[in-house]
């Protein structure tokens, strides 16, 4: 039977350690906590595929993984280095995807067939996360600077039936991308993360705002007649 599926789309990443390169931060402890795992070290699954599998960024995640008592392995698309795509994903607890290029992502994914993989872990228990590309990918899309100016996916995964606006404070030209792309259909309804800002989905349903900075909002925008309507979230602030 399936279970429900949880889906945290962020605009958090990775903390600045005071030992070693990075650690996890905030959001990224909250999915773990989302795993419900206990009495065993949880399993995560890095994809980085968005920046091309850069492998200086997955020995510092590999190092912040070991410190906090995780077991992580890293999905690599570019130069394969899981025999088998469909075990690795289904033994993770948590899946958390990187940013980048949001449409190379699709893309890459597209040709592997992780989507459908991504989708069956999904049903059976397995957290799907993720920041800026690794947000967007969730959702039927939101804008992108993949292609220099910022422009609108509108292919994603569509695991969630909504828009995401990422970066929406600190990239100016994202923030009336998102909301031009709804006002005209292009999207649907959706939300715009500021940075460290954070929505959760259960089954397909917004349940909780969270951000890791005292300064970082959700913003829902709806289309409103001919434009949209902007209301700032509720939210929860993590330690």
């Amino acid at each position: 039977m399936s279970k429900r599926r949880t889906i945290l789309a962020t605009c958090g990443g990775w903390s600045p350690a005071q030992w070693g390169d990075v650690e996890f931060s905030p959001l990224q402890r909250y999915a773990l906590d989302l795993t419900g795992v206990a009495g065993r070290r949880p399993r995560v699954a890095f994809v980085n595929t968005a920046a091309g599998d850069q492998r200086v960024d997955e020995g510092r995640e590999l190092a912040a993984a070991q410190q906090l008592g995780v077991d992580a392995v890293h999905i690599r698309l570019f130069g394969r280095n899981q025999p088998d795509l469909r075990d690795a994903v289904l033994a993770s607890d948590l899946v958390w995807v990187a940013g980048g290029s949001v449409a190379n992502l699709l893309a890459v994914w597209r040709v592997h067939g992780l989507p459908e993989v991504l989708a069956e872990a999904a049903d059976q228990g397995t957290v799907l996360a993720g920041t800026s590309a690794g947000a967007i990918c969730w959702h039927v899309g939101g804008p992108t600077t993949t292609f220099g100016p910022v422009a609108v996916i509108d292919d994603a995964l569509g695991f969630v039936d909504r828009s995401v606006g990422v970066h929406y404070d600190s990239q100016p030209d994202r923030r009336p991308a998102l909301q031009r792309a709804i006002a005209d259909g292009t999207l649907p309804n959706g939300f715009g993360l500021d940075e460290g800002a954070a929505v959760l989905y259960v089954d397909g349903e917004p349940v909780e705002m969270l951000t890791e900075s005292a300064d970082g909002a959700v913003w829902a925008v709806e289309r409103d007649g001919d434009g949209v309507a902007e209301t700032r979230c509720e939210t929860r602030l993590l330690a």
